[in-house]
């Protein structure tokens, strides 16, 4: 009752909770009277959720304080009296963009899906719904009971996306994407209980005050990592993702590789660096060691693929692998550098999806040696195959290259024989995405299906021409994203360094 009074009252005092459950609200109402008689009217409904709860977010930017220290737009309200555990909110720099990338990426799965899906379309569109909403509610939770909940309910609709609507092995793939981070996650609900029985509330920037020895934050890391290590996901722990964005249907590619991925990495952020940072410190060797597997080797292994969907979920292994190098090497550069690298991937490895599931759409085939000369039948389409291939690698004044350069950068400061190692990683992710591209796109036309290609539909040209706007904005010109993450990026830096203490008085 009192989350509505301040709706009447405040609409702007809400802006976190409007982001959260609009769409869940959207989803619920999709699920329960969508059928595939009317099925034109649940496309209308769910682009109009879409667009609504995207609308919601954007006054987020206008009124956020980039100099403010600590959260904006706080929301508490009391929810499990007994256990002292309350329906707590707040964002700042770091969970700002994200909120915003979860809510657009939404957007256009939905576009996406428009055509496409022909069968089930109110469970598809409910599904995508509800997931954009538990995504943003773990960005927001502030609340360690809470963003459990969101954290482990983004499952159940990712589950049942892959499920259903994925590909011939897509039960096999539903349940290894299920069961590993399910799994990963049990021992991150024992630290979370552990924490609250230490302070006596679920309150997540209460933990972050928690005086902790250095044997119990590295207990308390290692749960934590087990969850966000699968969810990233880092080397050796990867294996489920592949399988994953093979057999998912376009829309939950997107989705998959856009947002999910960043849940873990985030986790990082907001529970393994704050909470045990003598911990982080103590074991940032072994996480740095994981990270330059997963950038060098991995992006090794994206060069042998003849699928082009599994390419790019290598790539997006390698990709994040950036992401958590630039989290432990714990300067202001890096550490951006690996937040930046967060949403641009959501942009580029969307992007790169939405595009093979263009061809796909046409010619239901994801191996390389199908295509070819692809360029002479769909131009338009080739143009922006490329432009995204060429942000994949990392080229200047695409979002792909600043958060690589800033990582680099903040790793050379570091170490410079770890800024080299890092650095080969543009070498490899020209080497995989060029690959794809000359294989795919160039070359004459040997296949028939390939001669029949139809360009670009008004709908297909839209989605990519946003999502290239996107690309190319970031990359000239990421002064709103570094901005408003700059003042938390040092506050949490300092955090770390002041608990920081010799491990011969732990």
């Amino acid at each position: 009752m009192l989350l509505f009074s301040n709706l009447f009252s405040n609409p702007a005092s809400i802006l976190l909770s409007l982001a959260i459950w609009l769409p869940i609200a959207f989803g619920i109402v999709i699920l329960v009277f969508g059928r595939d008689d009317n099925a034109g009217l649940v496309r209308i409904t769910s682009i109009i959720g879409a667009i609504v709860s995207l609308a919601v977010t954007f006054p987020l930017i206008s009124k956020f304080d980039n100099s403010a220290h600590g959260m904006q737009f706080v929301e508490s309200v009391s929810w499990i009296t007994r256990f002292n555990t309350n329906y707590y909110l707040g964002i700042d720099g770091i969970s700002l963009w994200l909120v915003i990338l979860t809510a657009f990426i939404t957007v256009i799965v939905v576009i996406a899906g428009w055509a496409v899906i022909e069968k089930r379309v109110a469970q598809y569109m409910g599904a995508f719904l509800i997931l954009s909403g538990l995504m943003i509610g773990v960005f927001c939770a502030l609340d360690g009971l809470l963003f459990y909940v969101f954290f482990e309910a983004t499952l159940i609709p990712m589950f049942i996306i892959i499920g259903i609507w994925g590909g011939a092995n897509r039960v096999y793939a539903a349940f290894k994407f299920f069961l590993y981070t399910l799994m990963g996650s049990l021992l991150t609900l024992v630290a979370i209980i552990y924490l609250y029985t230490q302070s006596g509330s679920f309150d997540i920037l209460v933990w972050h005050k928690l005086p902790l020895t250095l044997n119990q934050q590295i207990l308390i890391f290692s749960a934590f990592l087990m969850a966000f290590a699968v969810k990233v996901p880092m080397w050796p722990v990867h294996t489920w993702l592949p399988d994953a964005h093979v057999e998912a249907p376009t829309g939950g590619s997107i989705v998959l590789a856009a947002i999910m991925l960043k849940l873990g990495a985030y986790g990082f952020l907001r529970f393994s660096l704050p909470i045990t940072p003598d911990a982080s410190h103590y074991l940032s060797g072994f996480i740095l060691t994981l990270s330059l597997i997963a950038v060098i080797y991995i992006g090794l292994v994206a060069l042998v693929q003849t699928d082009m969907k599994k390419l790019v979920a290598y790539s997006s292994i390698a990709h994040m692998g950036f992401v958590t190098l630039g989290f432990f090497m714990f300067n202001d550069i890096s550490v951006q550098g690996g937040i930046v690298q967060m949403i641009s991937h959501g942009f580029v490895s969307g992007a790169m999806f939405l595009c093979i599931g263009v061809l796909y759409d046409r010619v239901h085939s994801r191996q390389i040696a199908d295509y070819g000369g692809v360029v002479n039948t769909m131009p338009k389409f080739a143009a922006f195959f490329v432009l995204f291939s060429m942000a994949n690698s990392g080229l200047p004044a695409t979002s792909g290259f600043i958060g690589e350069f800033m990582v680099i950068l903040g790793a050379i400061k570091f170490n410079f024989w770890i800024g080299l190692l890092a650095a080969t990683a543009l070498i490899l992710g020209a080497a995989y995405s060029l690959w794809m591209v000359k294989r795919v796109i160039f070359g004459n036309v040997v296949h028939k299906h390939v001669a029949q290609l139809t360009d670009l539909s008004s709908r297909e040209f839209f989605l990519l021409a946003t999502m290239a706007i996107a690309v190319l904005a970031m990359g000239l010109y990421p002064k709103p994203f570094t901005t408003a993450m700059q003042t938390c990026v040092t506050d949490l830096l300092k955090h770390v360094e002041i608990s920081k203490i010799p491990l011969s008085t732990q």
